[in-house]
C-alpha cells in the first residue's frame, strides 16, 4: 500500500491510534422577530385626525417647518459642509415631496442625519450608519418603529395631503417594552412628517428636536 492508502489506516501495522470523534455541527441559531411596540396610546386614540392629539409645541414645530430648514441649512453652509448636502442628493432640498408620500408596510433601512448643530457638542452635519426600523399596517394608519438599540422611535403615520404623512410618536429607551403615551413627557414627544423624494426613497423630517439639532431628517428606502 503506498503512502497515500497508509494514511486511512491505523499507523499502517503499528499500534492502532484512537479513534477521532467529530462532533455534529451545531444547530444555526433561528433569528427571532423582534416583536413590534404598540403604538402610544393616546395617539391611537385619534383615528385618522392627528390634530386631536397633537401637543401645543407639536403643532408649533410642525407649523415652522420651513423655518427649522432654513435655518439648519445655513449652519450646515456656514460650516463648509455643502458636499455633504450635494452628496444626498433630494434628501435635503426642503420643497421636495412627490406624490403617493405614504411608505408602504415592510422593513426599510433607516438613516439619521442631524443638520444644524443645537449645543457645543455635535456638528452641524452628522450621519449615523443605518439601521433596520418597519412600518406597519394599523388600520385606518400605519405605525414607524425601530427594531433595536437603545433609543427607538414609535409612533403613528396619519395622512395628511397629496404630498405629505405626519409622523406623531414618543422615544422608547433601553429596555422598555411599551412606548410611554404621547403628550406625557415633552422631552420624549416627536412630530414630524414623512415626504417622498425619489423611487422607493422617503424622508421623515423632525424639526426642532429636543436635543443635539435643529433639523432631524432620517432617510428610510426599502430593505434589501
Amino acid at each position: 500500500m503506498g503512502l497515500c492508502g497508509c494514511a486511512f489506516v491505523a499507523g499502517c501495522g503499528g499500534k492502532a491510534d484512537k479513534p477521532i470523534v467529530v462532533a455534529p455541527p451545531a444547530p444555526e441559531a433561528v433569528a427571532v422577530p423582534t416583536p413590534a411596540p404598540a403604538p402610544p396610546l393616546s395617539v391611537k386614540s385619534a383615528g385618522m385626525d392627528w390634530h386631536r392629539v397633537a401637543t401645543d409645541r407639536d403643532r408649533e414645530r410642525l407649523r415652522t417647518w420651513r423655518d427649522a430648514w432654513m435655518a439648519a441649512l445655513a449652519k450646515v453652509r456656514a460650516a463648509g459642509l455643502d458636499a455633504d448636502l450635494a452628496a444626498q442628493g433630494a434628501l435635503f432640498e426642503p420643497d421636495r415631496a412627490l406624490s403617493n408620500p405614504a411608505p408602504p408596510p415592510g422593513r426599510y433601512r433607516c438613516r439619521v442625519f442631524k443638520l444644524g448643530a443645537n449645543g457645543t457638542a455635535m456638528r452641524d452635519f452628522t450621519a449615523y450608519p443605518p439601521y433596520e426600523c418597519r412600518i406597519n399596517d394599523e388600520g385606518e394608519v400605519s405605525s414607524l418603529y425601530k427594531t433595536g438599540g437603545s433609543q427607538r422611535p414609535v409612533g403613528l403615520l396619519f395622512p395628511e395631503n397629496s404630498g405629505r404623512v405626519v409622523f406623531l410618536g414618543t422615544m422608547m429607551f433601553g429596555d422598555e417594552t411599551k412606548p410611554m403615551d404621547y403628550g406625557r413627557d415633552d422631552g420624549r414627544d416627536m412630530a414630524g412628517y414623512i415626504e417622498r423624494v425619489g423611487d422607493k426613497r422617503w424622508r421623515l423630517v423632525l424639526p426642532w428636536p429636543k436635543f443635539e439639532s435643529i433639523v432631524d431628517v432620517i432617510e428610510l428606502v426599502p430593505a434589501p
